[in-house]
This record gives structure tokens, sequence and C-alpha cells, in this order.
């Protein structure tokens, strides 16, 4: 056989992605053919068979029983693979001891911040509590779904007919949150959690005044919610507040009409507020992503975890939940704890998840499908690096409950699932102020008062989406930028959209609000 030479070898980045530098693998882009040379930091690898997009081949010899890595992590043990080999599920099996034990002196360093001077500012929103929104919303709330239309009702006709921004250039807009929960609460929603999210949406820095609308007879009212934000400390701060019921003002008409009259009063009240010169460390930064693909963890994932780094090393905060990602890497994040206690309630997290799925008969571990597979998700240890590959590399201050807000800045991880439409929600009450969305099929989602930048894995979604996603990172795949450096460019586009650059779903009025369905059975 001849040797390979240097001039017919391609370079390693025009052909796959190595994530990280102690990875043993790489990841093809675009598919590649048997008999290729690639040239490895000066090491001339053959490729030994045909390979898809999304898939893995050796880039270093790996003995049998050794582990496969990937984001410098564990991803199956080799079956012997030689350079330039296939990893498949012939070649790779999903063995990864699961090590759950941690030393009780386990000590994550805390971030190197940067100098001050160094941590810049956007224009927000200074409240009186202290905290900073990046928006300035009229709310309508109902507490329930009973007054949800009529809560529709107001803010759609008030939009309309009452506010703009020519006329109230303070305020971002009057919008509702409906909603399919509260009443009685006998469809197994857990009513903490829906007077927690509700009463996080009115108490919200993104949000300035509030107009609270009930029925009148469920068990979710305005006196409930009142109780509960009392019980938690009360509003933050004294913003404009009224209160409507849909039975005391004698139907739909009559509230909707009321609504709008309130609204109407409201409104200069709001417009008071004005954007100043905040810290880019007041910005609190929800991790999502959805509607992904094969190179979700690749490009999008990894470039938002660079971003979140150069947040947090600003002494910011980001907040990442869909548990059911972390499923089969969540010891990555339970050794990154500050402390073991820390990493503990990592794995608490993922263990009440699982026992809350076996209630309806499924595992978290039934991932990835068969289409997962087909695309380079070869088991859950893949899928899940990837997603949580959104969280960068710094350490865990804590993880809290599904709508609770973290006590310190940092990387926070919430409970919750993995169903877009109730985790974006909850993570937002959870006090996000902008929330970055990765996807590679592409995602049009928003939320009623933060903003939510989408980022797209690959070039083609970002053309054929471009009026809803905001950002493309398959420029990584294209190899015309590293990581580190689409990271950077996602970073100034947050602080950007934090400044008041409007995200592309909210010029496309994208609103979406659901509140998470934890079954209530004791588990």
């Amino acid at each position: 056989m001849t040797p390979p030479s240097t001039s017919d070898a391609m370079p390693l980045a025009s052909v796959a992605i190595q994530v990280d530098p102690q990875d043993n693998c790489a990841v093809v882009k675009f598919g590649v053919t048997a008999g290729i040379t690639v040239d490895i930091a000066g090491e001339l690898v053959i490729i030994t068979e045909d390979i898809g997009p999304g898939h893995r081949f050796a880039i270093t010899s790996i003995a049998d029983g050794e582990f496969v890595r990937q984001y410098s992590q564990p991803i199956g043990t080799s079956r012997g693979l030689a350079p330039g080999a296939a990893i498949t599920e012939a070649t790779m099996s999903n063995d990864i001891p699961v090590v759950r034990d941690l030393p009780d002196d386990l000590h994550s360093p805390a971030p190197t911040y940067v100098p001050d001077e160094e941590i810049g500012t956007f224009r927000g929103f200074l409240r009186p509590d202290g905290r900073t929104g990046t928006r300035n919303f009229l709310l309508v709330l109902p507490t329930s779904m009973c007054s949800s239309h009529e809560a529709s009702q107001i803010s759609m006709i008030a939009e309309f007919q009452h506010w703009s921004k020519a006329k109230f250039p303070n305020v971002d807009g009057v919008v509702a949150i409906p909603h399919s929960k509260g009443c009685g609460c006998s469809d197994g929603s857990n009513l903490d959690i829906t007077m927690r999210t509700l009463a996080h949406y009115a108490d919200h820095p993104n949000v300035g005044g509030v107009l609270m609308l009930e029925l009148g007879c469920e068990k979710t009212n305005q006196s409930a919610v009142d109780r509960w934000l009392g019980d938690h400390g009360g509003f933050s701060w004294d913003k404009p507040i009224e209160r409507i019921g849909v039975q005391s003002e004698g139907g739909t008409e009559a509230t909707v009409l009321k609504g709008l009259s309130l609204i109407e009063k409201m409104l200069p009240k709001v417009n008071q507020a004005e954007r100043s010169d905040r810290p880019v460390s007041e910005i609190v930064l929800g991790l999502k992503c959805g509607g992904s693909d094969g190179f979700s963890g690749l490009s999008a994932n990894p470039a938002l975890g660079v971003a979140t780094d150069l947040l947090i090393d600003r002494r910011g905060t980001a907040i990442i939940t869909e548990v059911p990602e972390f499923c089969g890497a969540e010891h990555v994040f339970a050794w990154r704890a500050k402390d073991a206690a820390t990493g503990r309630s990592v794995y608490e997290l993922v263990d009440w998840y699982k026992e809350h799925a076996s209630v309806f008969g499924t595992r978290l571990d039934d991932n990835p499908s068969p289409g997962n597979k087909a695309g380079g998700l070869l088991n859950i240890a893949i899928k899940s690096l990837g997603a949580l590959a959104k969280a960068g590399s710094r350490r865990v201050e804590g993880c809290c409950d599904y709508a609770a807000v973290p006590t310190t800045n940092g990387l926070w991880l919430m409970q919750g699932p993995g169903y877009d439409q109730e985790a974006t929600p909850g993570i937002v009450a959870s006090g996000c102020n902008v929330v970055v969305f990765t996807t590679g099929r592409g995602t049009t989602i928003g939320n009623a008062i933060c903003p939510v930048i989408k980022l797209a894995s690959n070039t083609e979604t970002f053309n054929r989406m471009k009026h809803d996603i905001d950002l493309n990172a398959g420029t990584v795949i294209d190899g015309d930028e590293s990581i580190p450096e689409c990271g950077r460019r996602v970073f100034d586009h947050v602080v950007a959209v934090a400044d008041g650059t409007p995200a592309l779903a909210e010029k496309t009025k994208h609103r979406e609000f659901q509140i998470w369905s934890e079954c209530s059975v004791s588990l």
C-alpha cells in the first residue's frame, strides 16, 4: 500500500470537528468516503470506510477497553479502534462506569472574574429592589384558565388601540399569559408550582405593571396569588397593580371593557421607567435547546457554552433546565459542583425525574431514538453531553425547583421538563431576563415577557428560517468560525438584546407560555 502523502491530505477542520482537545474522536461534518487522508496535527490518518454526517471516527488508536472521548468525557468503550476507523454500535459499547460517590471535600474553584472595568454595561431597567429588567412590559395575568380568554382579549385590543411605542417609548408591550392551569387543580397539577410561576411572572423585573384577572370562584384566585407572594416576601417593589374579576364585573364583555380602561390608566405609570447603564453582571441568561439535530452539540450548544462562561466570568447568572437531557451525563455537573452537597443535589435532581418518569411507565435512558442514532447520537451519553455543552465549563453553584429563583449568581440547574413550552417559561419565572434557545431543525418559540434569541446549529436552517432565527452557529460546521469565536459573537448579541435590540421572536410576537404539569403523586 502506498503511504499517504501530505499533499493529498485534507485538514481535519475541513472534514470533522474535534470538540475538545482531549477528545480521541472527531465528528464528521458532511460525510466522508473511505480512503481519504486526513491531516491531524501533522499525523496522516486514512479513513477506513464511508462515514455519514454526525458520525465519528477515531483520530488516534483507541485500545480495546479504553474510553472513547467526546467533550473530554467518556461516551463509550472501544472494542479496538485504529486511527480512521468509524465509531459505531459495533465498534464501541455503551459501557461507561457510573461512579456517583463524591468525596466529602469536593470543591470546585470559583470562576476567575474579570476586573470590574472589563465587565461591560447595557442599558436596562433598574428596579427599586436592585434587580434589572431587559424589558418593561405591562402584564395581564389570568390566575387560572377560567380567565385566560379575557386576558388575551384585553392584551390584544390594548396593543392595537391603547399602546404604541411612539406614545409610550419605555413600554415594550401589553402582554398576557393565557394558560390551562388553576381552578380546582384536580388535573394532577401541582398547586404550588402554578402559584409560584404566576407570582414570579408578576414580580419579574421585566414586568413594570400587572393587571391581575380572576374568574372569581377558582382556587387559584387573586387572593391566593397575594397569599403566596405574602408568604414569600411579597412583591419586590411597589409596581402599578390592578385587579378585576370576570364574575364581579358581570361577564366577558364588561371585564374586557373594564380591563382596557385600567390598562389605559396604567400605561403612563409603567412608562415612567427608563433605561440606564447597568453592569453585564445583571444579565440572567436562560439556556434552552429544542428541535435539535446532529450538529446542535457540535456548534450551537458549545458556542452558547462559551457565551455562558463569558457571562459568568462577569459575575452574571445562567440557568439551564431540561433535566431529562442531563441523564447519562449528570456526573459532569455533579463533579463541577461547588461542593459535595451541591454535587449530590445534582444526582437528586435527575433521580427525582427518573422516578417521576417511571410513574408513567417511561425511562429517561430509553433515548436516543432510531432517528437520533441514524444522525450519530448513538447513546444517551452523547445526546446529553451535547445538551450540557450549553452550560459552558464553570462550576455549578446550586440546583433549584421549577420556577424558583436562584440565591446567588453563577451557573444554576433548574428542575424541569424537556418540553419547550413549559421549560422556557420555567426559567423565565426563575428570573431569566434573556434566553438563548439553540435549534437544529428550527423553532419559532418566544416568551411573553422575556426576549428569546434563537441560535441555529447549521447554515441551511438559518437561511431557511432567517426571519425567526437570530444567529447562525453553522459557521463552525462550515469552517468559517471557531467555537470560541462564535461564542463571543453570541455573547455580544445577548448584551445587545439586553440593551433593547429586539429578538426576532419579539418581532413576530411569539409569546408562548405554559406551566409544567408536574404530577403531584408522592415520589
